[in-house]
């Protein structure tokens, strides 16, 4: 069974985590995968927006941690992995972007919300942001886009205490626009790609592009990017992987 699932119907594109096994953490295959998925959507002018969403009861949680152990030891050089394609491709994609959140949202999970045009999430669902609890810093330039979305003092308390927020508390906050029953996100994120597929498609992009400051975002992805790397290879990062691996919380 692949860890992902890409479909097309009638101009939208929908890419789907499919690992709930291990709740839809991402490998390096599979932000090959949706790199991959998001540059073709973008050249083909048959396809009119993307939704991102995840099988099974979680959106996902996050990146395998496997991932970062093995940059921490040296063994993978992250500047040349299948993220960067993932970030770089998700964060200059031309058309819309839809996503649909149930379950767990971890890290990147939230990230990557802040590089989609529309946001359905459940009500119950769980986000979170523990990148300082792992040593690490938030990534997908999530650093200068989030306050910029919600306000400084917002953005560190998700930041630095690291606490869940719900569904609800994302559309309070403005990362969502919607919380729904879970069995409803799905059809809602549907049904806004549909809405949006029949609209003027060279509007939209263009509405797009004026909306969003792509050098600043590019600036903000590649400061993120430089110090996730500089803390991967901090005491606090290893002590805090080690401690992960072991299921239990670091001193």
């Amino acid at each position: 069974m692949s860890d992902m699932l890409i479909e097309t119907v009638e101009g939208v594109i929908t890419i789907a985590f499919n690992r709930p096994e291990k709740k839809n953490a991402i490998t390096e295959a599979m932000y090959g995968a949706v790199a991959d998925a998001l540059n073709a959507a973008a050249a083909d002018d048959a396809i009119r927006a993307v939704i991102l969403t995840g099988e099974g009861p979680d959106f996902t949680a996050g990146n395998d941690i496997s991932t970062f152990a093995a940059v921490a030891a040296g063994q993978t050089d992250l500047r040349e992995s299948s993220v960067q394609r993932f970030l770089t491709a998700i964060s200059t994609f031309p058309k819309p972007a839809i996503a649909a959140v149930t379950g767990r949202a971890i890290g990147v999970g939230v990230t990557m919300l802040l590089h989609c045009d529309l946001v359905y999430v459940a009500e119950d669902a769980a986000l979170a942001m523990p990148f300082i609890d792992l040593g690490v810093v938030p990534e997908a330039g999530s650093s200068r886009l989030l306050p910029a979305r919600i306000g400084h003092v917002r953005a560190f308390a998700l930041f630095a205490l690291g606490e869940p927020l719900s569904g609800a508390d994302a559309v309070t906050l403005g990362i969502a626009n919607a919380a729904l029953p879970a069995n409803e996100v799905r059809r809602a994120a549907e049904a806004a790609a549909r809405t949006l597929a029949a609209k003027p498609a060279s509007s939209l992009i263009a509405t797009k592009r004026l909306m969003r400051d792509a050098e600043a975002i590019k600036t903000a992805i590649r400061a993120d990017d430089e110090a996730f790397l500089k803390q991967l290879s901090s005491p606090e990062a290893a002590a805090a992987f080690a401690a992960f691996a072991a299921r239990k919380k670091p001193a």
